[in-house]
């Protein structure tokens, strides 16, 4: 009797100290403090390595989530109790021991309702074992299955999750070779890079050595030739004195007492000539004006030769004009609209259109009619700020109401040309010393910040509050400022050269040389280095229709930019 009772009870006790994972005794069983769920500490580690990348647990039975802390599994609570009801069946129950752990084997389980009966059916709907009487009492209409059915069919399925686990495993190792592969390829290609840099700093330090050494030399030569004209003068000095020595002599000789006519003849001519020669402006000007011409050399900078080695970038960086639209009036002002459109104001024709870089043109609607409009901008809420002569400019919501406006009492030459600040204050520039900045509003002058330059023309900001203008004016000239009106140096162009400055949303600096005369357009970007413009790429140059020197230059995205001049717009693609 003693051992049925021992068989009775043994199943019920291996499924409560069986961990849900392993299937086995627990192996220092192991509490989630979120929901109580008992697991072996082995296995909770093992489920853990797939899941490095969360800071907790989920847990497999019922899906709650228990935090981790530095040491994750290592730091969760052991399960005395069960712990100790392992203990106890090691000792009670003498399980079959096989490599340190107890064997389930097969034994049934009886059901807890009908105590006579085994539980060897499971039913696929409610997910629990049950007997024979239970499926005919509360299970009827329920997908039931026999357990050794439901046994096969998982031992079948972990076979296949065995299967492809070693698949995926040798896919893996072979994936994980071919990174290796790759990287050697990378670092060939890096090698590579680096090859090239150090050739080009070979060639350009040796291209500077030869620069060097042929203006030592060309100053060393100008020294020589300084030295032999100094040299000359020097002689020519000693020449004299020696001749005038040799007719002194002759002049004061003890035996002029007693010449004769002729001797006294001579004598009276060498004076005259000694006193002609004495009256002669000694050269003291020659030699100053030697050192002159010395002080006066310099040295002109290459500056059209760069010094820096290049970048590594895709591919060579250059524009391409993607498309070129006819303007039905002088351009006056222009703006971004959209990543791919623009807004256009003129000089003598009322109305605002919008054009897009596929060339498709619109009238924008919320404004008064037949008002001029020399330049606009388009603020972060959509409301428009609109400069109508060369002291006003007004602020439209985007419902075509007036908001407020702007009066400038100084009249300049030039109309109000605008911008906004990536803060959306509102930049005016209109040909004077200075910069307007007003608050979004229109409302309130913040700012006056002053320029070094009589004719700011165009003016930009930066997300950091610096101001980037261009002068229009000879020369023309890019400066950028703070607020304060502390400058950097400024970009200068050739005479004949206008600059149109614009910065972008990621305060990049695209600076436009425009020869209207010939159309060329060379486009460069920059990067703000504190109040300074540091070139990072030149782009390709563009042969354009210009007719006109007032340009603008508007960044539309980082790889598209708008270019507009007299009656002609283009939209320029970027590629780096």
């Amino acid at each position: 009797m003693a051992e049925k009772t021992e068989e009775k009870k043994a199943p019920s006790s291996l499924e409560n100290l069986t961990c849900p994972l392993c299937l086995d005794i627990f192996d220092e069983a192991t509490i989630l403090s979120s929901c109580g769920h008992t697991f072996c500490r082995k296995c909770l580690k093992n489920y853990d390595l797939s899941h490095q990348d969360l800071d907790h647990m989920i847990c497999p039975l019922c899906r709650k989530i228990t935090k981790l802390s530095v040491n994750r599994v290592d730091d969760f609570l052991t399960n005395v109790t069960v712990n100790g009801l392992v203990d106890n069946y090691h000792v009670e129950c003498g399980g079959d021991i096989i490599s340190g752990k107890v064997s389930i084997g097969h034994l049934s389980e009886k059901c807890c309702i009908h105590k006579q009966e085994n539980k060897d059916m499971f039913c696929e709907d409610c997910k629990v074992h049950v007997c024979f009487k239970c499926v005919i009492v509360g299970h009827q209409i329920h997908n039931i299955k026999n357990q050794a059915d439901v046994e096969q069919q998982l031992r079948l399925k972990v076979n296949g999750l065995v299967q492809r686990c070693a698949a995926k495993k040798t896919e893996l190792e072979k994936n994980i070779h071919n990174v290796e592969v790759q990287r050697h390829e990378v670092y060939t290609a890096v090698q590579k890079l680096l090859d090239d840099v150090s050739q080009a700093y070979s060639i350009k330090a040796k291209e500077l050595e030869e620069n060097h050494r042929n203006l030592i030399e060309h100053i060393n030569a100008v020294k020589r030739s300084f030295d032999d004209e100094l040299n000359v003068l020097k002689s020519k000095d000693r020449q004299r004195i020696k001749i005038i020595c040799s007719s002194k002599t002759l002049v004061a000789n003890d035996r002029l007492g007693r010449l004769e006519t002729d001797s006294l003849s001579a004598h009276t001519l060498l004076c005259e000539e000694l006193d002609a020669m004495l009256k002669e402006a000694t050269d003291h000007t020659s030699a100053a004006a030697i050192t002159k011409k010395a002080q006066e050399k310099r040295f002109k900078p290459a500056y059209d030769t760069r010094l820096d080695l290049g970048c590594i970038s895709e591919s060579d960086p250059k524009l391409q004009v993607i498309q070129f639209v006819d303007l039905q009036k002088h351009m006056s002002g222009i703006t971004q609209y959209s990543d791919d459109s623009v807004a256009i104001g003129y000089w003598d024709t009322p109305g605002i259109d919008i054009i897009d870089s596929a060339g498709t043109k619109g009238q924008y609607p919320n404004i008064p009619e037949n008002m001029k409009c020399y330049d606009v901008v388009f603020q972060q809420d959509r409301s428009l700020c609109i400069s109508t002569s060369s002291t006003e400019a007004h602020i439209y919501s985007p419902n075509g109401s007036r908001k407020s406006t702007i009066h400038l009492n100084n009249a300049i030459k030039y109309n109000l040309n605008l911008n906004r600040s990536p803060s959306d204050e509102i930049l005016i520039a209109n040909g004077e010393n200075k910069v307007y900045i007003y608050d979004p509003t229109g409302s309130t002058l913040k700012h006056t910040a002053p320029t070094k330059h009589n004719e700011t023309s165009q003016v930009s900001a930066t997300r950091s509050g610096l101001i980037v203008t261009s002068c229009c004016s000879n020369p023309s000239v890019v400066t950028v400022y703070d607020r304060g009106g502390n400058a950097g140096k400024s970009l200068q162009a050739p005479s004949d050269v206008n600059l149109y400055a614009a910065v972008d949303e990621q305060d990049r600096v695209y600076v436009a040389s425009v020869n209207y005369q010939n159309g060329n357009v060379v486009i460069r970007l920059y990067e703000l280095d504190g109040l300074n413009l540091k070139e990072r790429v030149e782009y390709n140059v563009l042969n354009l229709t210009l007719g006109d020197n007032w340009c603008y230059l508007v960044p539309l995205s980082p790889d598209m930019l708008a270019f507009a001049s007299n009656k002609k717009l283009y939209f320029i693609k970027v590629s780096s």
